[in-house]
């Protein structure tokens, strides 16, 4: 059983991240103090230190729990009903929403290569994303919606097309009109390495 202690330490922990997370979507990494932060908690300095070394881990928390919400409504799209063409189409849909969530639009796309480094955040993206891609893949090929194509190149150029597809809906002036093109695009290009009917 967990003690009192360690229960209000994991909330002042979460009530720090969701305050982040909402202040960097708000108004940027740069343009966001620590100081706004352990108001917005309601939390000491003190405390924020006693769970991150500083505002970059602090980033780092915020933008793990934004990726796992987002990959969590996607694999809830993937492994809905449907054949496995009808799940990945569902797939490609609810990442277009996730897209358009604000949050993972400014901490995800904008933020996370300049605050963690273009490497670092290739690493993060590729543990919580590519996965995705490849197992959506690996469900076409075996259902023989996919002919027979290298699975580890497909996938990567496919996820380097929901990469490219996510910055471009991040810098519309209009994202929903660019979230309509992206996803057209996109369908379009899966569906040109679908088997004939």
């Amino acid at each position: 059983m967990r003690s009192r202690r360690a229960d209000y330490s994991e909330s002042t922990k979460q009530a720090l991240v969701d305050s982040a997370t909402d202040l960097f979507t708000k108004n940027g990494y740069a343009a966001t103090s620590l100081d706004a932060i352990v108001k917005r908690a309601r939390v000491t300095k003190g405390a924020l230190y006693h769970h991150f070394s500083g505002k970059q881990a602090l980033f780092e928390a915020a933008f793990n729990q934004v990726e796992t919400r987002a990959m969590a409504q996607l694999s809830k799209a993937i492994d809905s009903a449907g054949s496995p063409w009808e799940r990945a189409l569902d797939g490609v849909q609810e990442y277009i929403r996730v897209c358009l969530d604000p949050a993972y639009q400014r901490l995800v796309i904008r933020e996370a290569p300049v605050v963690m480094g273009i490497e670092r955040w290739r690493e993060a993206e590729e543990h919580f994303s590519f996965g995705i891609v490849r197992s959506v893949l690996e469900r076409l090929i075996e259902a023989g919606e996919i002919g027979d194509v290298p699975v580890e190149v497909t996938a990567r150029m496919m996820f380097a097309s929901l990469s490219a597809g996510a910055q471009i809906i991040a810098d519309a002036s209009d994202p929903k009109k660019a979230s309509a093109e992206v996803f057209t695009a996109l369908i379009h290009m899966i569906e040109g390495i679908r088997r004939d009917r």
